[in-house]
């Protein structure tokens, strides 16, 4: 756990060279800044449905983020300061320039984006232009898949269906 008090970071990158998929929020929830675990807030579906979906052996819970790494799984978000839902997250503090340079020095096969609000931020154009699931290839180094965000906030746009998807991916 990190010390909130002193880090301007909210939560901890989970990255390490070569991992097999790497999930990316736009910010820190305000509960997950709390308690500086990932998708920590009790009514969001992240930790359920990687299990369902068959990304995990098991289902984990938040305090057990950093163990994913030994899956070949990963964390980050866009914005390493902001907090809150993304309509509250202060444009300044996101950083795509800063995500892209992880992701070339450490070459992930796979990101998720766990909203569409996170991905349009990645591609600079609308949510509304953004498509669940895998995307089309660009000049990107890992396979881009979009998941519909599993905050419940977000309930009436929910489907397992694209982290089914993503599971067959990563497992091929």
């Amino acid at each position: 756990m990190i010390d909130r008090s002193t880090s301007p970071h909210r939560l901890p990158d989970q990255l390490r060279p070569d991992l097999r998929l790497v999930f990316v929020g736009t910010a820190a929830s305000t509960r997950s800044a709390e308690v500086g675990h990932y998708y920590a807030h009790p009514g969001n579906r992240f930790w359920r449905a990687i299990h369902e979906a068959g990304i995990t052996p098991r289902r984990y819970q938040p305090s057990e983020f950093a163990s994913l790494i030994e899956l070949g799984i990963g964390f980050t978000d866009l914005s390493k300061t902001g907090v809150g839902m993304d309509h509250q997250i202060v444009a300044e503090t996101i950083d795509v320039s800063g995500f892209r340079a992880k992701i070339d020095k450490y070459r992930p096969r796979t990101i998720a984006f766990t909203s569409k609000k996170a991905a349009s931020l990645f591609y600079g154009r609308p949510s509304s232009g953004i498509s669940l699931g895998r995307q089309k290839r660009d000049d990107c180094p890992a396979e881009i898949f979009v998941l519909p965000s599993p905050s419940g906030a977000a309930s009436g746009q929910w489907t397992l269906e694209p982290w089914r998807e993503l599971a067959a991916w990563i497992a091929a």
